[in-house]
């Protein structure tokens, strides 16, 4: 059975506090939603705002494969006609093959908000559907506050939807407006206007303030609704919409309906959520069901054992066909299984012995305020520093850090002196802060040896600080992301003083860098991308 997907993530989507969405961005989502293979896009409200109508011009150049652009709008205004109200207008001047119409359900909007009558309300939902239907237009209906207008008034309820249908409604969609319904009450009420119209098409819109709009969604189709309203990561207002990203691979890989061109569509959704995340300037959610980087991410030393046995052990579905991956973390959580998974994605031949002597330092190290989870190439030198016959690039001899200010400025100086193959190197260098001369000085002492370093750039910088109850005598914690032209990579290091745990941080990093990253680009380049 198929069941379309209708999203509305350029207009119930950018409700969302924190999201505006330019022209060039709603296009741009517009071409991954039609790639995806979603049946509706709903590009806006044109009568809303002079960005909705230039939206509705450029699409018309845009040549989908897919999907269909529906423009949304309101029902005529009360004691209106529909061929001169500003939002009809409005909605036919999109010159979309779809219009979808909102209308009042519940008495409370149509006395409190509309403060019409409840005839006058039925006139403006039935003539404002004909009207649209006359000019030759797909029209999608929207029962606003269905389910709380059907508890206050059962029978007016069922009035909206008759007039909706006597209007020439292609489909009514009975929408959770609030987000306060349950699942049950979701398929009974569905059950009973099927009751009362059985040859009507429904849809579904869920919000998500019950923490409910997925399972709801499921429960409308489950129940017969053949269309699903909803939005990318579930963006929307106050709590959210139905997420699209839950909602398709539940309907695909779980309770065998057809939503999507075919199951390969379903391989771009990962990829598609982080897109829409960065396009809209908000950070991915990471444990965002399906597609999120630690949907299918390990970290117990139990579960990653399992897994290694067999990998549907701990895992509902392959990763794959969402697009994601499976990721095993290292923490203090973990077991030996944690530490050879690790080992085999860096190509390593690493002992069981090798993995637990590298396992309890992990431990002993978190719990001086390290954590190896954002810091994977940290995990992989450790590895490699663990087998028998490894030689250091270097060993530390000592280092200083001047800081000092001079006429208003502060100046920064880092001395190091170090071993390489037992010749003493001592360099100096300046920089924009003590951690930076710190690095630029160690560099300085290798770069001779190793001249691919030059390419190496500190790319970020975080300091967390675990235990801030102590103040100033805090442990720190220091994050270093480095790349070069092929990969990134990251390592942490921790102590009271900053330095020294920016300093074990850049030793990890420049180790990984020379050592590990060029085989790791060989093998397998997108290995590390995630770190």
């Amino acid at each position: 059975m198929n069941v379309a997907i209708y999203d509305t993530t350029l207009r119930d989507g950018t409700q969302r506090e924190g999201i505006s969405l330019s022209l060039a961005d709603k296009l741009k989502v517009t071409r991954l939603l039609d790639t995806l293979g979603v049946t509706y896009i709903e590009g806006g409200w044109p009568g809303s705002n002079p960005k909705d109508a230039a939206y509705f011009e450029a699409v018309q150049s845009i040549e989908l494969k897919h999907s269909r652009i529906a423009a949304f709008g309101s029902t005529c205004r009360k004691n209106g006609d529909p061929a001169t109200d500003p939002n009809i207008i409005a909605l036919v001047d999109a010159k979309t093959p779809v219009v979808t119409v909102v209308g009042k359900t519940s008495m409370l909007h149509v006395t409190d908000v509309l403060q019409t009558t409840a005839e006058e309300n039925l006139r403006m939902i039935r003539e404002s559907l004909r009207y649209l239907k006359s000019l030759g237009k797909e029209v999608i209906y929207d029962a606003e506050h269905f389910f709380d207008g059907i508890k206050l008034d059962f029978e007016y309820a069922l009035e909206t939807i008759g007039a909706a249908i006597e209007g020439g409604a292609d489909v009514v969609v009975l929408c959770d407006t609030n987000g306060g319904s349950l699942p049950w009450e979701i398929a009974r009420f569905i059950y009973d206007v099927q009751k009362a119209f059985p040859n009507i098409k429904l849809g579904i819109h869920t919000h998500n303030d019950g923490e409910l709009a997925v399972a709801n969604s499921l429960a409308a189709v489950q129940a017969g609704a053949i269309q699903v309203q909803g939005t990318i990561n579930g963006y929307g207002e106050r709590c959210g919409n139905a997420n699209l990203c839950s909602i398709i691979p539940d309907l695909e890989l779980k309770m065998g309906y057809k939503c999507l061109p075919n199951i390969e569509s379903l391989r771009t959704l990962t990829t598609l959520s982080r897109t829409v995340a960065e396009i809209a300037n908000l950070s991915p959610d990471n444990h965002l069901a399906y597609v999120g980087k630690s949907a299918f991410a390990h970290k117990g030393g139990i579960h990653v054992a399992a897994i290694r046995r067999n990998v549907d052990s701990y895992q509902h579905i392959d990763p794959t066909l969402v697009g994601n991956e499976m990721r095993i973390l290292v923490s203090d959580l973990s077991g030996q299984g944690n530490l050879l998974s690790k080992a085999e994605q860096f190509g390593m031949s690493v002992s069981k012995a090798e993995a637990v002597s590298v396992l309890d330092e992990i431990k002993r190290l978190e719990n001086e305020g390290f954590v190896f989870e954002g810091a994977e190439a940290s995990v992989a030198i450790r590895l490699h520093r663990a087998a028998p016959n490894y030689k250091p690039i270097f060993t530390l001899v000592d280092f200083t850090v001047l800081v000092s200010e001079r006429n208003g400025f502060a100046l920064s100086q880092a001395m190091v002196k170090i071993d390489v193959d037992g010749d003493i190197v001592h360099t100096a260098a300046d920089g924009n802060g003590p951690v930076n001369a710190l690095d630029l000085a160690l560099r300085k002492a290798l770069i001779p040896r190793y001249p691919q370093l030059a390419d190496f750039q500190l790319a970020d910088y975080k300091v967390r600080i675990p235990d801030s109850n102590n103040g100033t005598a805090a442990t720190t914690r220091v994050l270093i992301d480095t790349q070069n032209h092929h990969t990134r990579w990251s390592t942490v290091g921790a102590g009271a003083n900053i330095i020294q745990a920016s300093w074990l941080a850049l030793v990890d990093s420049v180790e990984y860098g020379l050592v590990i990253a060029p085989r790791e680009v060989q093998s397998s380049p997108a290995v590390m991308s995630s770190s």
